[in-house]
């Protein structure tokens, strides 16, 4: 089993620094109010991924660190679940720590490795139970009191729940697009009016891809086919000829003259050969040129019915590209997106009914699975209720008796609502039902909820009772309790000393109390006390033992160390707790 063996403290609150030792069994924690006791539930809070408060740094210090050493044993979950962080176990001991800075950064170590502080919380589920003040206040409120009996419960709630959370969620997600579907039927048809016409329009076009870049360099070339032809001819001229001019001077009869001049005597001299093959290789390119220009000249038709006819498919395009696209390539990306996107809000009444017959059927399944989940929780309510009560006795409260009100809320109508023993009733993510704890505090009262019927020492029992409840069906190795005694006194008080007395036989207990009665049943019990200064230093938490001890509870009994009724009294308790022990 895991025991929390010690923390150490720096810089936190009133504590500068000071080493809390815990017992394996039951250890209680003491001192005047403003001592600093909280701080060692606080410390625990922030090793377990607690909150980082900056406002927890001592004054004048640059960061708050706690350190816990654990005592664990391979194969626990805590241990595994460190050395699958990396972290190293060493003596059978974890050492979990975290450094709060005054500026508010915070950071965690478990077995040496830095980890994130989430892992810390992971962990704190396998390790320790925390209860409070504002855990109690916590149970008084119904959604808390079903997840307590859904624990209890186990594997009899959580099948069920977990098969009817699916469902609740696809259930949700159906919904919602059916609503969608429905409330934008209007916007919907209209979107597909828009589309149908635009994809009409485009197909009666029948645009081609690129065709609009191909068509706007044959219109050019059409609206300008007489300068082209007149330079092309004169063009051809100056390179071949005129046939007209016989005297006229051309470049391929220069060209070719050069050429002859140089051939003479080529043979003498390399380089000037080399100059000859030049002129050659460009007597050839005149001669194509000028064949080219010539055929271009022929080719060209200045038909002015074919450039009507292509400014005519011009415009047809471009009123395409208006609305649909920058040019035909985007006009015809569109019309395929638009395509699919028109079959997809045509499936819209297919769709319907298919969500529709789904929707009914998870109703169907949820109310079966929400049946199960209440028949589940009803059997073990009785349960709970039994053992609760049972534990009351042993906590000077044996006429006290608790149960659970299993109720559900009548649906306004059927499309609401699921069915639950014959009724439509409203459910939720975790079922549709209400359930809360009722106290009858003696046989002649009516039981009421908790939260009404209940003191605040009546209330701190019975939060006592359910967490022994709890032990016994979903253990922890650590429970810690921080005042959870408050509002109790006299025979109660000792009744609860008693009681966690023995949840201390089978788990580590540790509890923040400012009753004797409690303190006095502890294996160990540890006073934290200031100094001068204010502040708790190493030496300010201490064990306590022989005439220390009964010296601390005679001071809690009446207020004064050293008075002799005082210390008799105390005397007295700690014989009691012997003899049970």
């Amino acid at each position: 089993m895991s025991v929390l063996e010690e923390m150490r403290i720096r810089s936190l609150g009133v504590i500068d620094d000071a080493v809390v030792e815990l017992s394996p069994g039951f250890t209680a924690v003491t001192g005047e109010t403003g001592a600093g006791k909280t701080m060692v539930v606080t410390s625990l809070g922030l090793l377990l991924g607690g909150r980082a408060d900056p406002a927890l740094v001592r004054v004048g210090a640059k960061a708050a660190v706690v350190e816990g050493r654990i005592t664990v044993s391979r194969g626990d979950a805590a241990a595994v679940r460190a050395e699958e962080a990396g972290g190293e176990i060493e003596d059978g001991a974890l050492i979990i720590s975290r450094t709060v800075s005054a500026e508010g950064r915070s950071r965690a170590h478990l077995g040496g490795r830095s980890v994130p502080v989430g892992l810390l919380a992971e962990l704190a589920d396998e390790l320790v139970a925390v209860h409070g003040q504002t855990d109690q206040q916590g149970l008084l409120k119904p959604a808390r009191q079903r997840q307590a009996l859904d624990r209890y419960a186990g594997g009899g709630v959580e099948g069920p729940h977990t098969k009817y959370a699916a469902a609740y969620r696809r259930l949700r997600a159906v919904v919602t697009e059916l609503d969608e579907l429905t409330t934008r039927a209007r916007e919907r048809a209209q979107e597909a009016d828009l589309l149908r016409f635009g994809l009409d329009e485009v197909a009666a076009v029948e645009p081609l891809p690129g065709e609009d870049t191909e068509l706007a360099a044959e219109a050019e070339r059409l609206g300008h086919a007489e300068a082209l032809a007149s330079a092309a001819a004169l063009a051809h001229a100056a390179l071949a000829g005129n046939p007209e001019d016989p005297e006229g001077v051309d470049a391929t009869t220069v060209v070719a003259a050069a050429g002859q001049s140089l051939d003479a005597v080529r043979a003498h001299d390399p380089a000037l050969a080399a100059l000859a093959d030049r002129i050659g290789e460009i007597s050839i390119l005149l001669a194509d040129v000028a064949g080219e220009l010539a055929g271009y000249a022929d080719q060209l038709d200045a038909d002015p019915l074919r450039l009507a006819a292509v400014e005519e498919r011009r415009a047809a395009l471009t009123a395409l590209t208006r609305k649909y696209g920058q040019d035909i390539t985007s006009v015809l990306a569109w019309a395929e997106d638009g395509a699919s996107r028109l079959t997809e809000l045509e499936g819209d009444d297919d769709r319907i009914g298919e969500l529709t017959a789904e929707r009914d059927a998870l109703r169907v399944e949820l109310s079966a699975l929400g049946q199960e989940l209440t028949d589940a929780r009803t059997e073990a309510a009785a349960r709970f209720a039994e053992a609760v009560t049972e534990e009351l006795a042993s906590l000077a409260m044996p006429h006290a008796r608790v149960s659970f009100a299993i109720r559900q809320t009548e649906a306004p109508d059927e499309e609401s609502g699921i069915d639950i023993g014959g009724r439509s009733v409203l459910y939720g993510p975790s079922g549709a039902d209400e359930v809360e704890l009722l106290l009858a505090p003696h046989p002649g009262a009516q039981p009421r909820p908790i939260a009404k019927g209940a003191s605040g020492g009546e209330l701190s029992r019975v939060m006592l009772a359910v967490e022994v409840v709890f032990a016994g069906s979903d253990p922890v190795p650590t429970y810690l309790f921080d005042e959870v005694d408050a509002g109790v006194g006299g025979k109660a008080a000792v009744e609860v000393g008693r009681r966690l007395a023995k949840l201390a036989r089978s788990a580590q207990v540790v509890v923040v109390t400012h009753l004797p009665q409690v303190a006095a049943f502890a294996d160990r019990q540890l006073l934290v006390e200031k100094t001068v200064d204010g502040s708790v230093t190493r030496s300010g938490v201490t064990v306590l033992e022989g005439e220390d001890r009964v010296r601390e509870l005679s001071r809690m009994l009446a207020g004064q160390e050293d008075s002799e009724t005082a210390r008799a009294h105390a005397e007295e308790l700690l014989e009691t707790a012997r003899a049970d022990g």
